[in-house]
């Protein structure tokens, strides 16, 4: 979800891959180990949260996550639970990285030390303060001076036990005194609108004849004014504390007037400090991207000079390989390439004509595709995009049997248990590697279009450059479809999105041996032994060394490569997109039944959308996917409750509170996209509830009235592929001016090549060049676009720091990376465009 800005959208995103703790202290008892998970949070927001480890105080995880971060955040933090034999979970330390440091760690692997978790430094949200003092005249006859303290709002604190009920207390603190008032309790919102105000005497009362509006510098100097936001709980335990503000009252100055708002501060109560790696520490890497994206006439000429790429003569010449020869892994240029390629329906010619060029410069048949190419890059990430639905349809169901199976298939003598058999766990992975290969070669008909064109063109190219080998057209396909899609997923299931985590280790070790064995199955091998290094391995192979495994290969990979269209592609049966727990209100169906919430196991499958009383019963409710008329977010305001959405049917709408804001945005998103289709969807909804018979947005009194708010569809149906050429534009931008000096050397390689024809230069010898002259051309190009994008992107920056005001709702006093910004701007005394 994009941050709408005037002519630009803000993205931000993260991509997080958490390794291992080490040094976890050991449990206070006569079991020292503890049983770990890890969690991943905005702010005090959970949005991620790993497989428990058991008994271990190194505990590996092994686990990525990657959101679209919906909303502003000041801190990305991490903490590490321990779950003890009550079920009770503690907090043993957290990770907690400001949003302005992330970029220090981009795509690194870091060690983390934890550091404590004290419920006076969980803090998070803002609050929008306004000072004034002013003369008083008592009734006496003499002048003082008073502070008025207006508490207006706060917004996004924390949930604390599932609820929020706040107040603030404001105090005036000074030498000798500590005046405190409290605002009024605010039921069940996280963003309470208090608008109340205080009054404190600062000043001692002056004489009557002195008129001049005088207020004593020390005396001010020596006051600060603190507002502290507390949860009212009804536990016997107190209050919980929100979090503080202290303001200085000289920032009054001259005018005696100060409207601001803040971020709540931790509470600083002299707790005792951590010494590193007391608590242990955490190994993560942390790859957060921030995109700004202008309007789309701004990407045109770059845009364009990249979709020409598939028919550039010679294709080294064009500006997507020309990208991922300036990256330093080829992995960063395939991803928006690929991406921004399918958008646009360009994505087969340019595979193929990459593709091709290098297939002419392979020399043995056996190495084809055998390196870490630009094109074997773009293909693996396309088999990502298009092919997830096809990958969780074919190995799912038999990868969920043996997770939850735990049948032993370890048929290395040296590894063998003492209570397991060879031969039956040789039969145990037998009978799994049968039933995942026939799954696989008879699941032919099923693969996406666009795979089998880039399959098809693959195997014409290869067939052609070598011609004297004749199984050339199937290892050409096999080294992708089975090499990297299918064996990967098989390896590690959570990253493919086929389990919610890593498996266990007995469970990761037979999809270890499947895996091997698949693989070399797809690679058509003759020998076994050339195949592996392990002589149990070997003998295991056996098993299949017959001809029709060979047979069902050839033909599955015949059919996936062919040129013939397929009329019908879609799938039949049943695919599980998504499932979880959520709250639900009641929708209203009984006519005297109240209208409350309940806690429901949700399902959403390419067919219907359903809930359950709990996970694995049959449905109480079933909403058909052609019933879904819009999913729209719903307003806070409605219920008192954060991350709420609207299903809307026919009859009724259904509303429904997610865990957190990540995951309301995936469930929006991906129902918003299974119904795009639907030729009844609704142009306009209500964004608020219809309670006490009327609706909160509109006030109009019918529950049928027509909605008072434009939808916000314009999704693509493709559930898989939901691209923002825009965005992609831009960051294949941001890779160009990254490696600039990388496009600047490889025009001085074109001019090299072209004035002397001699042996390379050392220098220039990294890059493919195969004609220097149409290179420069387009090397000449993309810098002037780049050029021009940097142009608007500083002139951007320039217009921001212009009209930014900080102590505003959108950047309140306390936002140390505006602070960040403020320094850099005003330490360059020219700007650069």
């Amino acid at each position: 979800m994009a941050v709408e800005e005037e002519g630009l959208r803000v993205f931000q995103s993260v991509k997080i891959k958490i390794g291992e703790a080490k040094n976890i202290p050991p449990y206070p008892g006569p079991n020292k180990m503890r049983d770990c998970y890890c969690t991943v949070n905005l702010d005090q927001e959970e949005v991620f949260r790993t497989k428990t480890i058991e008994k271990s105080l190194c505990p590996f995880y092994g686990e990525d996550f990657y959101c679209e971060i919906p909303r502003s955040f000041r801190h990305l933090s991490f903490y590490i639970f321990d779950r003890d034999v009550f079920r009770r979970d503690s907090s043993i330390g957290k990770v907690a990285v400001k949003k302005e440091d992330l970029q220090k760690y981009h795509g690194k692997d870091h060690w983390f030390p934890l550091q404590s978790v004290c419920a006076d430094s969980e803090v998070q949200g803002k609050v929008h303060l306004e000072l004034r003092l002013s003369e008083v005249i008592t009734d006496s006859g003499v002048i003082c001076h008073k502070l008025a303290t207006r508490v207006l709002e706060c917004q996004d604190l924390p949930i604390v036990n599932g609820q929020c009920d706040p107040y603030a207390a404001v105090s005036l603190l000074g030498p000798s005194r500590s005046d405190a008032k409290k605002t009024k309790v605010k039921r069940k919102t996280n963003n309470p609108q208090f608008d109340e105000v205080f009054f404190f005497e600062v000043t001692k009362p002056l004489s009557f004849t002195k008129r001049q509006f005088d207020v004593e510098e020390d005396d001010v100097d020596k006051l600060a004014l603190k507002v502290d936001l507390w949860n009212a709980s009804n536990l016997k335990f107190g209050d919980e504390f929100l979090g503080e503000v202290r303001v200085q009252l000289k920032v009054l100055g001259q005018s005696g007037v100060h409207d601001a708002w803040y971020f709540l501060q931790p509470r600083d109560n002299g707790h005792k400090s951590v010494k590193a790696d007391e608590l242990g520490s955490l190994r993560l890497n942390i790859i957060y991207t921030e995109d700004h994206v202008f309007l789309t006439e701004h990407y045109n000429p770059l845009r364009d000079l990249l979709l020409q790429s598939a028919h550039a003569q010679p294709v080294s010449a064009s500006a997507a390989h020309i990208l991922g020869e300036a990256c330093r892994e080829k992995q960063e240029a395939a991803v928006p390439l690929v991406r921004l390629f399918l958008h646009y329906g360009k994505i087969v010619p340019f595979l193929s004509a990459i593709a091709h060029a290098e297939i002419n410069r392979t020399q043995d048949p056996n190495t084809i595709f055998r390196g870490n190419s630009l094109t074997s890059k773009c293909i693996d990430e396309t088999m990502k995009l298009a092919g997830m639905h096809y990958l969780r349809v074919t190995l799912k169901p038999i990868i969920d049997e043996i997770c939850a199976d735990h049948k032993p298939c370890e048929i290395d003598p040296v590894k063998l248990k003492e209570s397991e058999n060879l031969d039956t766990n040789r039969e145990n992975l037998r009978q799994y590697v049968d039933r995942i290969f026939s799954a696989i070669t008879s699941s032919g008909v099923s693969c996406p279009t666009v795979m089998c064109d880039i399959f098809f063109s693959l195997r014409e190219s290869a067939a052609s450059r070598f011609q004297v080998d004749p199984d050339v057209r199937y290892t050409a396909v096999s080294s992708f479809i089975f090499l990297r899609f299918f064996a990967p997923a098989i390896l590690s299931p959570s990253l493919f999105h086929l389990r919610p985590h890593h498996p266990d280790p007995c469970t990761s070790r037979t999809l270890t041996l499947i895996s091997k064995t698949i693989q070399t199955l797809g690679s058509l091998a003759k020998s076994k032994s050339a195949n592996f290094k392990e002589s149990y391995m070997a003998a295991f192979y056996d098993y299949f060394n017959e001809q029709k495994y060979a047979d069902a290969v050839k033909n599955f990979l015949d059919l996936i490569s062919s040129s013939a269209r397929w009329d019908q592609k879609s799938i039949e049966t049943p695919i599980m997109l998504k499932e979880g727990f959520m709250i639900k209100r009641a929708q209203g169906r009984n006519r005297f039944g109240l209208k409350n919430f309940k806690k429901r196991w949700f399902r959403l499958t390419n067919h219907e959308f359903t809930y359950h009383k709990t996970k694995g019963e049959g449905a109480l409710c079933s909403i058909p996917i052609e019933n879904i008329l819009a999913v729209e977010r719903l307003e806070e305001e409605s219920f008192k409750m954060k991350n709420m959405f609207q299903v809307i049917q026919p009859e009724r709408a259904l509303y429904i509170q997610a865990n957190n804001c990540v995951e309301a945005r995936d469930w929006i998103d991906i129902l918003t996209k299974v119904s795009q289709c639907n030729r009844k969807r609704l142009s306009t909804y209500h964004p608020s509830a219809f309670l006490n018979g009327h609706w909160l947005c509109c006030k109009l009194s019918a529950d049928t009235a027509p909605g008072c708010t434009p939808c916000t569809g314009g999704l693509p149906a493709n559930i898989q592929l939901d691209v923002d050429g825009d965005r992609e534009t831009e960051r294949i931008y941001s890779l160009y001016s990254t490696y600039m000096s990388k496009l600047v050397k490889m025009q001085e390689a074109c001019g090299s090549k072209s004035v002397y024809d001699g042996p390379e230069q050392e220098e220039y010898s990294t890059f493919v060049i195969d004609d220097p002259q149409e290179t420069y051309k387009t090397l000449r190009l993309v810098i002037s676009a780049v050029q021009t994008l940097e142009q608007q992107h500083t002139q951007y920056k320039r217009d921001k720091f212009r009209k930014t005001k900080y102590g505003s709702q959108e950047h309140p006093i306390g936002d140390q990376s505006f602070q960040c910004y403020i320094r850099q701007q005003s330490e360059s005394s020219t700007y650069s465009i």
